[in-house]
């Protein structure tokens, strides 16, 4: 720009500024809004809903910035939120938004503090969403007594023990410690398959109501035939059991459906004498990873194994209505398998909404390091999955060791967060002392005094331990 230019304009600016044709400029327009709330609110674990007092000159909107509040409505000079419980035994704190309704950019955040809850509701979640309250307060109990203890349970002990047969009242276990065990036992494959007319289902069904009545928690296991070559459950000499089971029409998927109607029969009649359906820990398909039975990991594919579950599961549970069943799973785990622990614990896993309660099977005879190596990837998995957890068969069959109870059991159990640990049979042998099919205390056995010291124990919870087991325990939800 030239010199004349800059001067003429220089000339200009001082005319006008001398002249009575100047401008003041427009004054910044005023922002008259006035939003008064307060900066903090605390309120209760449990409070439901709340109210933020807010006094404004136009009309308010709100928000929350956390997912556990949310906004509900505005009365007046007050804005309510509705809150979820606070579940954790430290307080949490979020923000909610309040301001202008026709301007975004306009609001003040309000700090919300929700107390510590000391006794925060623990929510479990169950397989069949119709199961019965007794069935589900069952499954929550089992979770609850964990923190405690481990029941002690044993297979068939109010049916027959080594010297006696169906005596009512008469338990191995009673003998011993003058009480009976926590978990009862039992296997429904002679309900189901072509056993089904065995004069046995009719003591299965006394002993069930026994120890219902009693208070005790009854495990069902199926050790059931073959439906195809018709051998008992250690043939695997045919991999084509379950892909028959599963193809529709075929005669050993006919024959299936009807053992499956004899059980759903059984569980939908079993009553104790409050007239109320006896919830059943229903265990099929157990040692599922070893290879002797027609639904073993030799006789299976991975996916036939778990569309065979899901099937039994699906049918018992939608098509014949059976409400009162807690589903286990039960791999067989006998050694220390280190690094692939929960693979094993894993195997073949249904998935989360097709099993209730982790189980595992240990004979692992004297190997302490194993049984103690086991239950604590259980526990593990069962804190990651929200499920109980327990072990569901163990025992040294014929064993004589003295301390197998303080040493072998409650020692590798303390420190880990199981619910039960069920030892089998003891096999009624009369007079023959040279069948030593045993796997529990009994009278006359080496161990008794050990046991008794274990039975002492507040680890242990046997029948006149437990808790209402059929009652939802306060802090507890099952849906």
């Amino acid at each position: 720009m030239s010199i004349t230019v800059l001067s003429m304009a220089a000339s200009l600016v001082a005319l006008l500024s001398c002249s009575g044709n100047s401008q003041t400029p427009e004054p910044e327009p005023s922002d008259s809004r006035s939003l008064t709330v307060a900066e903090t609110v605390e309120i209760a674990h449990n409070a439901g809903s709340f109210a933020v007092d807010a006094k404004a000159n136009f009309t308010l909107t709100a928000d929350s910035q956390v997912d556990w509040i949310e906004f509900d409505r505005i009365e007046g000079d007050k804005v309510w939120f509705t809150v979820e419980e606070n579940r954790h035994t430290s307080s949490r704190e979020g923000k909610v938004k309040i301001g202008d309704a026709a301007d975004r950019y306009y609001y003040k955040m309000v700090t919300v503090t929700q107390t510590a809850n000391p006794h925060p509701t623990v929510s479990l979640k169950i397989v069949d969403k119709n199961a019965t309250p007794e069935t589900k307060a069952l499954y929550a109990n089992l979770w609850a007594l964990a923190e405690k203890g481990f029941m002690f349970g044993h297979h068939d002990d109010l049916w027959y023990g080594r010297y006696w047969y169906d005596e009512p009242g008469n338990s191995d276990t009673k003998a011993v410690c003058g009480d009976y065990p926590g978990v009862f036992s039992v296997d429904f494959a002679e309900i189901m398959d072509n056993r089904h007319g065995s004069q046995a289902n009719e003591i299965r069904r006394r002993v069930i109501i026994e120890a219902y009545d009693r208070g005790e928690v009854i495990t069902a296991c199926c050790h059931l035939n073959n439906p195809l070559t018709g051998g008992d459950s250690w043939d695997n000499s045919n991999n084509e059991v379950v892909k028959n089971i599963l193809t529709e029409g075929s005669a050993t998927r006919t024959k299936y459906l009807q053992w499956l109607d004899r059980c759903a029969d059984f569980a939908n009649n079993l009553k104790g004498s409050d007239g109320k359906l006896i919830p059943i820990i229903f265990r099929p398909y157990h040692e599922h990873t070893q290879t002797w039975s027609w639904w073993s990991s030799k006789c299976t594919t991975e996916a036939e194994f778990i569309e065979f579950w899901r099937f039994t599961v699906t049918y018992l549970r939608d098509v014949k209505g059976v409400h009162n069943f807690i589903y286990a799973i039960s791999p067989q785990m006998d050694a220390d398998y280190g690094n692939g622990v929960k693979g094993r614990l894993l195997h073949r896993w249904p998935g989360d909404d097709y099993v209730d309660f982790l189980g595992m099977d240990c004979y692992h005879y004297s190997n302490k390091q194993a049984f103690k190596s086991n239950l604590t990837a259980m526990s593990a998995l069962s804190l990651e999955k929200m499920k109980p957890c327990g072990v569901t068969e163990t025992g040294p069959e014929g064993f004589d060791w003295t301390d197998y109870w303080t040493d072998h059991i409650l020692a590798c159990a303390k420190g880990s967060r199981v619910s039960m640990i069920v030892m089998w049979r003891n096999k009624f042998v009369g007079s023959n002392e040279s069948d030593r099919h045993f796997y529990s205390v009994y009278p006359g056995h080496p161990s008794e005094d050990d046991f008794r010291a274990m039975y002492d124990d507040p680890a242990t919870f046997f029948s006149s331990d437990l808790p209402d087991m059929y009652s939802m325990p306060a802090y507890y939800e099952v849906k």
